[in-house]
């Protein structure tokens, strides 16, 4: 196929779209998995640094802090080298602090290895700009939403699995304070094999490999990004994801923490609490972006930003819910309802992310990707100022409902919108004459 897919099919590994989809979803949930292991763990590691609040809080801002950087970065290497190269390289890298964390032996070092492993993070932008290159207009929604949902749902792998994993390293004789250290090798190594896969078998667009450019994309690197950065839409979606994913990745580095400390649950459970809000990314990513794309085939380009502004509001409601829920058993309720519009949300933005600029499809990814994790520093540093998360979480909830106006902002031209229906219809075109 030399053309985007105009359908997703996941069955169809032969087609390249469909293998691409795959692997970009396993790399990211990867990528993810390996980023957030170290959070489930950090009642364990808190004992053993004897950490305090504001340590903690520099380790949750560390974890998201670097991304900014490599996020804004990423997207215009895509656009110069590919995904695939770009990829492949990220992982590998990516690895080395990932295995360097299990050796640190003091809480200066650990902050260090913690910022480095950030830059993995970044892996979210590759994916998402993979994708798009991949599937035509009509699926590319529901396209990026589930391979951003697939993957994300590594997050809550890891809060669910890692004290499981120590557990089982304990139930072999090892002692907790090397346990935990041996389990975080896991994901290190996971990275290392994951990167050679993706550099054998991708491909960098529907037309084939070493594709230095994005299907369609003019500019790249520094000048991809410049065009994006011109664009006001790319900003005030970088705004509504630090409103939605940043929150998300709020909630995975500090909420076991707080349903131990708050509700004085084990950190077993805990780490299944969080589990199960990141595992909502399985199908609730995906689900976002299917009701854009639905949206955006009776109402146009608009429909998807108010699309957008709906799931925002719902999500800012079931924040304030788990905010000030009494127990223990309507936290976790609260917390799966909310997570469902987060994770719908973070959908609904990345399927508007293709439309915003396709000569600069990189750049505008990597500033509405930075935008996530921006708002997950932002939301460090309110806990540092608040000193708990209690008191962080209804502030979080009410800045959702205020930011949720900016979807309502992103407009189009008659010029814009016209072009894309062309390009749909195209697509549409396609599909029919190939069934």
């Amino acid at each position: 196929m030399s053309h985007p897919s105009t359908h997703l099919d996941l069955r169809r590994l032969r087609e390249t779209p469909i293998r691409v989809f795959h692997l970009s979803w396993l790399a990211f949930f990867t990528c993810f998995f390996a980023w957030f292991a170290v959070a489930p763990l950090m009642p364990v590691i808190r004992a053993e640094f004897d950490l305090s609040v504001d340590q903690i809080a520099n380790l949750n801002i560390a974890a998201v802090a670097v991304t900014i950087l490599v996020r804004l970065v990423i997207g215009p290497l895509c656009d110069r080298f590919g995904p695939r190269r770009t990829y492949a390289v990220l992982m590998g890298l990516g690895a080395l602090p990932v295995l360097g964390v299990a050796t640190a032996q003091s809480y200066e070092a650990f902050l260090v290895f913690r910022l480095l492993i950030g830059a993995i993070g970044a892996s979210f932008v590759i994916t998402q700009v993979h994708t798009s290159v991949m599937f035509a207009p009509n699926v590319v929604g529901t396209a990026n939403a589930a391979a951003a949902g697939w993957g994300n749902a590594g997050g809550g792998a890891a809060q669910a699995l890692m004290p499981l994993l120590l557990a089982a390293v304990m139930m072999l004789g090892v002692e907790q304070g090397l346990g935990w250290r041996v389990a975080l090798l896991v994901p290190g190594i996971a990275l290392l094999v994951m990167a050679l896969v993706y550099w054998r078998w991708a491909d960098d667009s529907p037309a084939g490999r070493d594709i230095r450019t994005s299907a369609g994309a003019k500019k790249g690197g520094w000048k991809s990004f410049r065009a994006a950065a011109a664009n006001y839409r790319a900003w005030l979606l970088s705004l509504v994801y630090g409103a939605s994913f940043g929150i998300e990745i709020f909630i995975h580095v500090s909420a076991a923490l707080y349903f131990v400390d708050h509700f004085e649950l084990g950190m077993t459970g805990a780490g299944l609490a969080v589990g199960a809000f990141g595992g909502l990314a399985l199908f609730a990513r995906a689900l976002g972006g299917w009701i854009s794309d639905r949206g955006a085939r009776r109402g146009g380009l608009s429909a998807r930003g108010q699309v957008l502004f709906v799931l925002l509001l719902a999500e800012g409601v079931g924040l304030l819910w788990f905010a000030y829920s009494p127990g223990v058993s309507m936290a976790v309720v609260a917390l799966l309802v909310f997570g469902l519009f987060t994770h719908m949300a973070c959908g609904a933005t990345y399927a508007l992310v293709p439309f915003i600029d396709r000569q600069a499809l990189g750049g505008v990814a990597g500033i509405v990707g930075a935008g996530g994790n921006i708002g997950a520093v932002g939301a460090g540093l309110l806990l540092k100022f608040t000193g708990s998360v209690a008191a962080t979480l209804p502030i979080l909830g009410v800045t959702v409902l205020v930011v949720a106006l900016a979807a309502l902002a992103i407009r189009f031209s008659p010029e814009h919108r016209a072009r894309e229906e062309a390009l749909l219809d195209a697509a549409l075109s396609r599909r029919a004459a190939t069934s």
